[in-house]
């Protein structure tokens, strides 16, 4: 019998901050939320902000 095996789930998160002006929270929000889905943003490596790793056995 061979020792046990995992599943290693890495989760890597960028994280950018970005100042615009508009008229309220939620209005900003949905200026950059539309800015990033129009791709006016694209984080990349230099925006690594944190990276975790989760282990599970692999069940039979």
């Amino acid at each position: 019998m061979g020792r046990p095996r995992f599943k290693v789930t890495i989760t890597e998160t960028l994280k950018r901050t970005v100042e615009v002006e508009a008229n309220d929270q939620w209005e900003a929000e949905q200026m950059v939320s539309d800015g990033w889905h129009g791709s006016k943003y694209i984080l990349s490596a230099d925006d690594f902000a944190d990276v975790e790793f989760e282990a599970a056995p692999v069940l039979k």
